[in-house]
């Protein structure tokens, strides 16, 4: 079985490695069919191997068969529309699968829209975590979001651009307006832009609307800000301390400090429970 990286935009990244798999696997299964097919011809090329669609909504019980395939002796390339297989794709079960069953798995590596948005999002790289796509719904990606408040590496996150300005007001309520942030747009496209700044300029300039495919890259916590969350607690116990209520104590300083009620308030529960 071969993991193989499609260009996420500009042709020419299409690797020889890729080329060689497309024209000589026995069985190739892509995420869309169509758009492999449309990869081949605009490199010039034919997939004479058996075409599978596997995606999404067919994954589980694609496995059994093409796992079968791989032990009867067939060379499987697994491709996804854009960028790695099982990296934010289809994927990462038949792999885990594979490797329960003893099969070989290998990759043929190549563009990622993870990598080349970090690389160019000018925040450190030395640590980082991909967080794929936030959960559409406001609570829970509120929740998530609540997990991430102290975490120091660089983060990078996945948005559909009509999502974009929600999603990156969500992180300014959550991390601070002022935190470092980069929006990397149309990758290695014609079009390509790295928009670079604090949040709440950011969420401002997404207002506007925003096309394409959007990776968002944030920096991670520092020891200031931890500090500050201390203050910010230390100053809600303060107020409680006269006798006012905790809701109303966190509503004054949030005010106060244009900080998130609602991160305030957890950080004082979590501060009060140790």
């Amino acid at each position: 079985m071969v993991l193989a990286a499609t260009p996420i935009g500009n042709l020419s990244d299409a690797s020889p490695r890729l080329v060689e798999c497309m024209t000589t696997a026995d069985v190739v299964a892509a995420e869309d069919t169509r758009r492999l097919l449309h990869l081949a011809n605009a490199l010039g090329v034919r997939v004479p191997g058996r075409l599978i669609s596997y995606h999404e909504h067919n994954e589980s019980h694609r496995i059994a068969d093409l796992l079968r395939l791989v032990e009867d002796g067939a060379t499987l390339l697994v491709v996804s529309d854009a960028g790695m297989p099982a990296v934010s794709d289809p994927g990462f079960r038949l792999v885990e699968a594979a490797v329960e069953a003893g099969l070989e798995v290998t990759a043929a590596p190549g563009p990622s829209a993870v990598l080349t948005a970090l690389a160019l999002s000018g925040l450190p790289t030395d640590r980082f975590t991909f967080e794929g796509f936030l959960p559409r719904k406001p609570g829970d990606r509120a929740s998530r979001l609540a997990d991430l408040a102290g975490e120091r590496r660089t983060m990078v996150f996945f948005e559909a651009p009509h999502r974009l300005e929600p999603m990156l007001r969500a992180l300014a309520d959550a991390f601070g307006p002022a935190r470092r942030a980069a929006v990397a747009r149309e990758l290695t496209k014609l079009h390509e832009e790295v928009r670079r700044g604090p949040l709440d300029e950011l969420a401002e300039w997404a207002s506007d609307g925003v096309r394409g495919e959007i990776a968002v890259v944030v920096a991670g916590s520092t020891a200031e800000e931890e500090t500050d969350d201390v203050d910010h607690v230390a100053a809600v116990e303060q107020l409680m301390s006269t006798g006012m209520r905790l809701k109303d104590a966190v509503a004054a300083v949030a005010e106060r400090d244009r900080v998130s009620k609602r991160e305030l308030y957890a950080a004082v529960v979590a501060a009060r429970g140790k």
